[in-house]
């Protein structure tokens, strides 16, 4: 029986690899649905609030290029040039070879450079013109040919195009994404969970797909009690900073990244690149120990890696062969950074890793250290690959003592049959001094790409994943350990655990939305269907409202307008839909329906809005108290929520403020009798 449930939880794992590259409808399980585009007043307050609503910003992410380039298109009568020469350029940096790069560099020149020069239209510097032309003359094509166009492309779209784009509705799209991205809560309905594929010392790792895109991803899942009884809950909040510095900005191709982490009741969840292809430890005991070549590729790539980390201060101290994953393509990435660490401000000391593939400083307590600790385990791997242990773990003891004792005093010997580049990069690597090991010179990294061993070696080509693996795991299969051989934790080790209150509130900045890597999946998934059911909907909207609420208020005085939900019915039992405009002296709350009119909240009748928001009926709310009345606003979206809060309790300050005015200049004309009767009523909060 455990043999045939085992069988089909493959089944369904693989069954949900393949339906997860098909189409977008066929990926996506649960449905994406964008917000009102009321919700552009607020966003574009909170996007002003964090210097966010400019040109730069908005054109380097995934989602805001896009549309920027979308609104560009929409314009039939002011063709925007500019920005297909920069997509142009973006294609030029990315070919591989000279040749293809030069084929489209003339084709660049001709239609953008030449023919507006013939045309006399054409408006970049001479510099610019200079600079291309004296390199296509001798036949070179750099990769940076274009540069200085880059700059003078961005000058002119940051101009009148892009203030033109934030009084469009592309920009009111942008916001809605905007507001989508940063309302996202995770929750484990918002995956489909199919087979464990590892286990770790604090929970399992999944194979899982997001319900509302289709894309798989591998979902690593610490259990709290364990983390509580094991007392690993610093290990696994550092688990959380590190995958998150190594996750944002520049992409890398050779680490196990993160898009999300979220947590529930029991569980710590990270939900991280699926690399569905086996580690190579595994691959070491399927397909017996690799040769120079072979190892060479795998070197090459977690090199970069390693680079990655160390450009960002992190020191890795785990690496291993279990520790290096492969893609369905063959090509690898480190994974699990739970004993990683920022060396950026105090170097760490701890004797933490692998035995046989700790560093001798890692090894002698109370030594501080850095990145060095990694070429040591990196040279430590690359001999297991070649020769299936590492070379301190001779005739395969499993004694820590002597494994470590053999790391700080064995010189190892290398076999003939190692080339004598590869001799000396090992002899470099596994310097016990570290001022001598490679990479620990000053140059990190580049020390060890610029070893005869990688001479050669094109490093580009390596970066774009161009080399062909050695290794292409097969196709159909899971490539990793039987389910039931993998387990599962005995539930009784953690029964007498109990998680109170400040155990859950360790964990309260544990959720993250890795920005850039949201808009990739959704730009490569849905974002063409949700938006073209966006479009259809708003109009037919449109069309029934008769544009009564889409408006940007731009000719009148509204500091905020949109979609707000009132506590009112009978017994004030109901949530009510309203929509909202907020203006200096007044707060209008229109119901839906066109026959009713709105409800007036006038700023001076209000003795107070809440200095915080208030929780009523399990929501978080807004109350705003007169003498008779007391008015209860929420709002599912939490950012827009708390833009409102905040101009409620601004234009009710000015408000204050306007009548203090008030009374004091009437008190010096009429007398302090007039002055005391129409001051202010003091409030609380403001």
């Amino acid at each position: 029986m455990a043999d045939l449930e085992a069988v089909l939880a493959d089944v369904s794992y693989l069954m949900a690899m393949e339906k997860s590259k098909g189409t977008p409808a066929a990926r996506a399980s649960k449905k994406i649905t964008l917000p009102d585009p009321s919700v552009r007043s607020v966003m574009h307050k909170y996007l002003e609030k964090k210097n966010e609503v400019n040109f730069d910003t908005i054109f380097k992410e995934v989602l805001g290029f896009r549309l920027f380039k979308e609104f560009c298109e929409s314009i039939p009568d002011e063709p925007i040039p500019q920005l297909s020469f920069y997509e142009q350029i973006k294609q030029y940096e990315k070919l591989e070879t000279v040749e293809e790069r030069m084929k489209l560099a003339k084709e660049i020149y001709d239609n953008y450079i030449m023919k507006e020069l013939l045309a006399s239209s054409h408006d970049y510097p001479k510099e610019a013109v200079t600079h291309v032309q004296s390199f296509l003359m001798k036949n070179e094509v750099p990769v940076n040919l274009f540069e200085p166009y880059i700059n003078e492309i961005y000058n002119h779209l940051r101009g009148e195009p892009f203030k033109k784009f934030l009084e469009s509705d592309k920009y009111t799209r942008f916001c809605q994404w905007k507001n989508l991205e940063l309302n996202i809560q995770l929750t484990m309905n918002d995956f489909s969970v199919h087979r464990i594929i590892g286990r770790g010392g604090f929970g399992e790792v999944y194979g899982c797909r997001k319900a509302d895109t289709g894309k798989m991803y591998a979902m690593k899942c610490l259990d709290k009690k364990r983390i509580k009884m094991k007392q690993g809950e610093t290990l696994a909040l550092n688990e959380r900073i590190m995958l998150s510095l190594v996750s944002t900005g520049e992409d890398c191709p050779f680490i196990v990244c993160m898009t999300y982490a979220f947590h529930t009741p029991d569980k710590l969840c990270f939900i991280l690149d699926l690399m569905n292809g086996g580690d190579l430890h595994y691959h070491l005991s399927q397909h017996g120990v690799f040769n120079e070549q072979e190892m060479k590729f795998y070197a090459a790539e977690v090199i970069l890696g390693l680079e990655h980390m160390h450009k960002r201060y992190i020191v890795y101290r785990d690496l291993k062969p279990a520790n290096i994953l492969l893609d369905e393509h063959g090509h690898v990435r480190i994974s699990d950074l739970g004993l990683a660490c920022d060396f950026s401000k105090k170097k760490p000391h701890a004797s933490v890793g692998t035995h046989g593939y700790m560093a001798p400083e890692v090894l002698s307590k109370n030594t501080p250290y850095d990145s060095s600790a990694d070429w040591f385990s990196f040279g430590c791997m690359l001999y297991k690959l070649l020769k299936g242990h590492s070379p301190f773990r001779q005739h395969k003891t499993k004694d820590k003592h002597e494994i470590d004792r053999m790391t700080l005093t064995m010189n190892v010997e290398l076999p003939d049959s190692f080339s004598k580049e590869l001799r000396n990069l090992l002899e470099s690597l596994l310097q016990r001094d570290i001022d001598k090991r490679l990479g620990c010179r000053g140059s990190g990294a580049e020390e060890v790409k610029q070893h005869a061993f990688f001479a050669g070696m094109d490093w580009h080509q390596v970066y774009v994943q161009k080399y062909t693996p050695p290794l292409i795991p097969p196709r159909g299969e899971v490539n990793a350990a039987d389910a039931f051989d993998i387990g599962s934790f005995d539930e009784e080790d953690t029964k007498g655990i109990k998680l109170t209150d400040a155990d859950q509130e360790l964990y309260k900045n544990f959720p993250l939305v890795v920005s850039e890597r949201w808009q990739n999946e959704i730009a490569e998934t849905v974002f063409d269907a949700i938006n073209q059911e966006a479009d259809k909907m708003e109009q037919k909207k449109k069309a029934k409202q008769k544009q009564r609420f889409d408006t940007d208020e731009k000719e009148s005085d509204c500091i905020l307008h949109g979609y707000i939900k009132k506590l009112g019915g009978p017994f004030a039992s109901a949530w009510q839909t309203r929509y909202a405009k907020l203006y200096p002296n007044r707060l209008e709350l229109h119901p839906e329906s066109m026959s009713l009119k709105p409800e007036l909240v006038f700023m001076d009748q209000l003795e107070e809005v809440s200095a915080d928001l208030v929780t009523v009926k399990n929501e978080q709310c807004i109350v705003l108290k007169t003498k008779d009345a007391k008015i209860v606003l929420t709002n599912s979206d939490e950012i827009g929520l708390k833009e409102w809060a905040l101009s409620l309790r601004s234009a009710h300050k000015c408000s204050l403020e306007l009548l203090g005015n008030m009374a004091k200049k009437a008190g010096k004309i009429y007398g302090t009798e007039l002055d005391s009767v129409i001051a202010p009523r003091s409030t609380n909060g403001n």
